[in-house]
């Protein structure tokens, strides 16, 4: 494995940490949208991620840790797609959404499981941080042996 190849690997990794963080954000921001374009209340959404090498599952990998998964490129989000867990039901019979029987449909967000998610997307971001630093500090070293 290049040293290129391993800053790729880190760098996938950030932008897919990136956007996965973005998207908890918006999941967030729209915790009590009970109205988007299309009348419904907003869906949560979730990042898919997948690996960009050739969607070998991850046990194949681990099988293969004695070093001939040499080849590996990182990972990319393959899909952003909506929750299909059932939205809430709110007595608020006030509120302009609310039906015949006072009830609003509101968004399936739940605060908790979207910031345990963003402190999980933190996470791993913060280790591709430190990988990326580890190879680039490997390569500072490695042209100081010629000195």
């Amino acid at each position: 494995m290049s040293i290129f190849n391993s800053i790729n690997i880190s760098a996938s990794g950030l932008t897919a940490e990136r956007l996965r963080m973005d998207i908890v954000t918006k999941n967030i921001a729209n915790a009590n949208t009970t109205r988007t374009a299309n009348g419904t209340p907003y869906r949560r959404q979730v990042a898919i991620f997948k690996s960009k090498d050739n969607n070998m599952p991850f046990s194949e990998y681990l099988r293969r840790s004695n070093g001939q998964a040499s080849n590996l490129t990182g990972v990319e989000i393959s899909s952003i797609q909506n929750d299909s867990s059932p939205y809430k039901k709110v007595y608020e019979p006030g509120h302009p959404d609310a039906d015949e029987s006072g009830y609003v449909l509101m968004p399936n967000v739940d605060i908790v499981t979207e910031m345990a998610n963003m402190i999980s997307a933190t996470r791993a971001y913060e280790a591709n941080v430190t990988a990326l630093n580890g190879t680039k500090s490997m390569a500072l070293k490695a042209l100081e042996i010629g000195k």
